[in-house]
């Protein structure tokens, strides 16, 4: 496969060291040239304070230069002043550049669940400043080939590391999925995702045990990551020793919290059986595994919160359901709400935000025991999730949960860089690394709620004004409005 994305395909050139899935990039980015890439105009961000995300404090009166995709100079605000600097001049008196954002968990093609992605998914991304998404499970060639039309400047979008279909029980539950009831079906999923050029596996919940285990083993021979949700067979200290790169929505610590793990290994688990058999003991146990292992977290609490009260939630009056077309809200988002209110969120309303106050206070629990985390919303899969939108409510429900803004705004930025092995070359505002940046008119380490106030965005070496990005805002709208493709069956 021929991977045109430079985050791709540094992804793709690590090398798997010690027990499993330590990523080393063996190509600095700055080596890499954007061949397939128009040729695009400087842009040069003056007087700005930069927040880098490295942790260090906010840079005021800087200069960044992005040239051809890279910062390619960070220095004092006379720089690339007057004629001599061709290219797009930008005032950034007054404003703060932080990295692009990541959302590490999405669905952009998921069957036919979620039409019209293309018109709307990928611009809503690109208009909320999140520049790259780890797609959890999605039609395969439709997304390499929207990342080739993306890394061309044919197509407006974010940068994509892809799964392909999710590998999930003899019965999926899901769109996009492939059915794996023995070792055999598992190991020969994971080669045909290794040859079709997937980037990593993802698991999903309905995988028999024998199988989840014949995944891993074949997973490290083929030297591709796998991730996603602990298997319901599968304890989680389990999936961490077997080196699962990445845990979803929590799933598998409340189990592994309790005395009776063993019984929900079976089935039968509800938010109130979690919270009434919680055993911090237990709990901080299973924290140690996690952090040796090193074993991320990537929680979805806007999901989390919106799942547990979705029969409480109005969001008739939200302003961003403009931008929904009708197939999902109809449709798919009813699905998922059937779902939920039929099937495991059977608790009372008030064990259910109990649950949710509790979840907060298990992550940072994880947090301090050294466990890593990102930021994913899985949108837009039900709960009325937002493409963009809603990974800004994800950082705040990391504050929620005693981050403090820098540390969430990390887990949208510098983590997933270290998460995917590319931190040399992405994650951060740093001269010699990729230059998509978001540009705020409010410093985000104050409030970060202040990352929704983007002033503009630069990606592949573009930049986009909040004029632009409104327009971008009004297409979508439109397009979300107009004929639909054909919802689901």
């Amino acid at each position: 496969m021929k991977v045109d994305d430079p985050v791709v395909r540094s992804y793709h050139s690590g090398e798997m060291k010690g027990l499993f899935f330590s990523i080393v990039v063996g190509m600095r980015l700055c080596a890499i040239a954007w061949a397939q890439s128009p040729p695009v105009p400087v842009v040069i961000i003056h007087d700005v304070t930069v927040i880098d995300a490295t942790g260090a404090p906010g840079q005021p009166h800087r200069t960044v230069i992005v040239r051809e995709g890279k910062i390619e100079e960070l220095g004092s605000s006379a720089l690339g002043m007057g004629g001599k600097s061709p290219g797009i001049h930008v005032d950034g008196s007054g404003k703060f550049l932080i990295p692009g954002l990541w959302d590490m968990h999405v669905h952009m093609v998921f069957g036919n669940w979620f039409p019209r992605g293309k018109e709307i998914t990928l611009p809503l991304f690109i208009a909320n400043g999140v520049t790259g998404v780890r797609d959890m499970g999605g039609e395969l060639e439709v997304l390499q080939q929207w990342r080739k039309e993306i890394a061309a400047g044919t197509l407006v979008g974010p940068r994509m590391v892809i799964s392909g279909p999710m590998l999930d029980g003899p019965q999926p539950r899901f769109p996009s999925s492939t059915a794996i009831a023995t070792p055999e079906d598992g190991r020969r999923g994971v080669d045909d995702l290794k040859r079709r050029g997937a980037d990593f596996i993802k698991l999903q919940s309905l995988i028999p045990r024998e199988a989840v285990f014949a995944i891993a083993e074949e997973a490290k021979k083929q030297e591709i990551a796998f991730e996603g949700h602990v298997p319901d067979a599968v304890r989680a200290s389990e999936m961490s020793e077997a080196r699962m790169k990445s845990f979803e929505h929590l799933i598998g610590i409340f189990e592994g919290s309790s005395p009776n793990e063993d019984d929900f290994l079976k089935g039968d688990k509800t938010e109130g059986k979690f919270l009434a058999t919680y055993d911090a003991a237990r709990a901080a146990a299973l924290a140690a595994i996690l952090a040796k292992n090193q074993t991320w977290q990537c929680p979805t609490l806007v999901w989390e919160r919106g799942g547990n009260l979705v029969d409480v939630s109005d969001f008739s009056k939200d302003t961003r359901v403009k931008y929904v077309p009708a197939a999902w809200k109809n449709k798919t988002w009813k699905r998922f709400t059937d779902e939920i209110t039929q099937g495991y969120g059977t608790d009372d309303l008030d064990t259910r935000k109990q649950f949710i106050e509790r979840e907060l206070e298990v992550v940072q629990m994880l947090r301090k025991t050294g466990v890593p985390f990102l930021a994913g919303t899985d949108t837009p899969a039900g709960v009325h999730i937002f493409p963009g939108f809603s990974l800004h409510e994800e950082l705040q429900r990391f504050v929620a949960a005693g981050f403090t803004p820098l540390d969430a705004l990390q887990t949208a930025t510098i983590n997933p860089a270290r998460f995917l092995g590319i931190e040399d070359q992405a994650g951060t505002v740093e001269k010699g690394k990729l230059g998509d940046l978001l540009l705020l008119s409010a410093n985000p380490l104050e409030d970060i709620a202040n990352t929704q106030k983007i002033a503009g965005v630069v990606v592949n070496g573009r930049y986009y004004s909040r004029a632009e990005l409104d327009k971008m805002l009004s297409r979508v709208e439109i397009a979300a409005d107009g004929p639909s493709s054909q919802g689901i069956k």
